[in-house]
C-alpha cells in the first residue's frame, strides 16, 4: 500500500506541519519571514557566508524526494496507476491550498507545487509509451 503513496505528500506535509505551528494557522500572513528567516550559516571557501532557511531545507529535501519519485514513476507495474492516480489527487489538493490559504502564498509552497505537477506529467508520460506497447501487442494476439 506504502509503494502506491506519492513520496511527495512528505515535502507538503512538512509544510502544511510547519503551518500549523505559526499562529493563525493556514490565515497566517507571516509564513514567508518565518520559512525564509536563516536557520544556520554556513562558510564557503572563498569567504562567503551563506545563510540557510527553513524554505532551502525544505525545497533541498523536496527535490531529493522528487528525484525518488521520478524514478518510481518507470516501473510499469498496475501500483503505479494507482500512484499516478493519487499524484493527481495531491496536485490538486497542492493547488487549493496555494490559491485559498495565504500562508501557502509563498515562493517555497509554490515551488512544491511545481514539483508535484512535474511528477504527475512525468509519470503520465512515462507511462502512456508503455500502455500503448502493449495496447499494440493485444491487437496483434
Amino acid at each position: 500500500m506504502f509503494a502506491a503513496l506519492p513520496l511527495l505528500v512528505l515535502p507538503v506535509a512538512a509544510y502544511n506541519l510547519f503551518i500549523l505551528t505559526l499562529a493563525g494557522d493556514f490565515r497566517a500572513s507571516d509564513a514567508h519571514a518565518r520559512l525564509t528567516a536563516p536557520l544556520f550559516t554556513l562558510n564557503t571557501a572563498g569567504g562567503g557566508v551563506w545563510p540557510v532557511s527553513c524554505a532551502d531545507v525544505l525545497l533541498a529535501a523536496a527535490l531529493g524526494v522528487m528525484f525518488i519519485e521520478l524514478v518510481k514513476s518507470t516501473a510499469s507495474r498496475r501500483i503505479a496507476l494507482v500512484n499516478h492516480g493519487l499524484s493527481v489527487l495531491l496536485f490538486i489538493g497542492c493547488l487549493a491550498e496555494l490559491l485559498l490559504a495565504p500562508a501557502c502564498a509563498t515562493s517555497t509552497f509554490f515551488l512544491i507545487t511545481l514539483m508535484v505537477l512535474l511528477d504527475v506529467l512525468a509519470g503520465f508520460i512515462v507511462t502512456l509509451p508503455s500502455a500503448r506497447r502493449k495496447a499494440d501487442l493485444g491487437d496483434d494476439l
